[in-house]
């Protein structure tokens, strides 16, 4: 088994989303907290965490004596997130940045803290990755139908237009398969986020599929 890696004081992002490894996050950063977090991991090269609100906004809002004692409004999120490597950013104007993230490797927060400018850092341990699985005949149909979403998607894209997937296609795995059906199906943030905890990625498609069974999204047989 590989040696358990551990990341102290990792700047984390919590978002009304949730990221799965080898997906796109676009992102438009205002917020001074962000901003110098942003600037900071793009020179150094480091990743930040992503991780799913439970409570509170991704705008830091004021709240006169609220529970938080700063006179914000409280945040929390859950224990387990994706980290995010910066591919993409630019400045287009003073106090704004647009930046292209792409999910890494999942991560489980052991302790946190919020600095006094309201930055949260964490001390993580990153989780295994996803068994590579084959899919098997009776989900074909699911893999299937991503591929032919992944080829209109190509097809009307304009060439200096990114696309929303990344390549490679890992059409033939269980849990690539699954983590870009989670992103584009439209579900609420708690339901993507328990998909996302699963360690099982053939029963997160096993999940999927049901989903798109039952939305009545075509995936012939």
């Amino acid at each position: 088994m590989a040696d358990v890696l551990k990341l102290n004081s990792l700047p984390l992002f919590p978002l009304g989303t949730v990221l799965y490894p080898g997906g796109l996050l676009p992102l438009q950063i205002f917020e001074v907290r962000y901003l110098d977090m942003i600037s900071r991991c793009h020179k150094a090269g480091a990743p930040f965490g992503v991780i799913s609100l439970v409570e509170g906004s991704e705008v830091r809002l004021p709240k006169d004596n609220g529970p938080s004692g700063d006179g914000f409004a409280v945040e929390s999120f859950g224990s387990v997130g994706t980290l995010a490597t910066i591919a993409e950013l630019t400045v287009p104007q003073p106090g704004l940045m647009v930046v292209r993230c792409v999910g890494q490797h999942r991560f489980k927060i052991s302790s946190r803290e919020k600095l006094r400018h309201g930055l949260w850092i964490a001390n993580v341990t990153r989780l295994d990755e996803d068994m590579a699985v084959t899919v098997p005949y009776d989900l074909q149909r699911t893999a299937n139908a991503l591929g032919k979403i992944i080829k209109s998607m190509n097809e009307r894209e304009a060439p200096s237009r990114p696309s929303m997937l990344l390549p490679p296609y890992r059409l033939d795995d269980c849990g690539w398969v699954a983590n870009r059906w989670c992103e584009l199906l439209p579900m609420p943030a708690p339901l993507k986020q328990r998909l996302m905890e699963l360690d099982n990625p053939l029963v997160r498609l096993e999940l999927v599929t049901d989903m798109l069974d039952r939305s009545g999204i075509a995936t012939a047989r």
